[in-house]
Formats: structure tokens, C-alpha cells, sequence
């Protein structure tokens, strides 16, 4: 009787195990996508572009350099739309790579009032 106790405990340890890791596999991969859509137009490019986007980005040294870029893309991006038949919205979403140079910095759209310590 007890070894039967034991045994339904540690199966049941197991299953939950299982489940928490296929838990996390999921909530990675929903955040893989969420990065995705912080690029605007990012329904129009392919995997390649949008890598290729946030490496410029991150690769910007000042705030200005991003703000080149992130203009650049929106005109790139508005541009496609209209070939395409598609129309994007005027305003490119809260970006997480904001002129601050990081989540937290101005225009990071962590919340109201976040400032980037310098």
C-alpha cells in the first residue's frame, strides 16, 4: 500500500514537471512573437529583415542614429504597405529600443514618467 502511495506521488511529481516545461516552451515562444510586432511593418517583412532591423538598432550608438533609422524604416515600411494594397497605422507602435537607447528610456514605452539614468 505504501509503495503504491509512493509511486502515484512520484508520477505525479513527473506529469507536473513535464507540464511547467512545456509551460515555459510556450510562453517563449509567445514572446519571441510579441518582439516580432514591436517592429513596425514587421507583418511585412520576412525574419532576415526584421533581425537585420534590430541589429542596426542596437548597433546605433546615440539616440539620433536610432531615430535615422527607425524614420528610414517607416518611410521603407509605408512604402511597401502602399504596393502591397495594405495600409499600416500613421504612428509606428511604442518602441522598445526608444531614443533612450533602451526599455526604460524616453520614448521605451515602459510606462509614464520612466527615465533612463545616466
Amino acid at each position: 500500500m505504501k509503495r503504491t502511495l509512493i509511486y502515484s506521488a512520484v508520477i505525479a511529481t513527473l506529469f507536473s514537471a513535464v507540464a511547467s516545461v512545456g509551460i515555459a516552451a510556450d510562453k517563449d515562444r509567445d514572446q519571441r512573437h510579441q518582439s516580432q510586432d514591436q517592429v513596425y511593418g514587421s507583418q511585412l517583412m520576412n525574419q532576415q529583415e526584421r533581425d537585420d532591423f534590430r541589429a542596426r538598432m542596437s548597433a546605433a550608438k546615440t539616440g539620433e542614429e536610432r531615430d535615422q533609422i527607425r524614420q528610414a524604416h517607416y518611410i521603407q515600411m509605408k512604402a511597401r504597405a502602399k504596393q502591397q494594397g495594405m495600409t499600416l497605422p500613421d504612428e509606428p507602435p511604442a518602441q522598445g529600443m526608444g531614443s533612450g537607447g533602451g526599455m526604460g528610456g524616453p520614448g521605451g514605452g515602459v510606462g509614464p514618467g520612466s527615465r533612463r539614468m545616466n
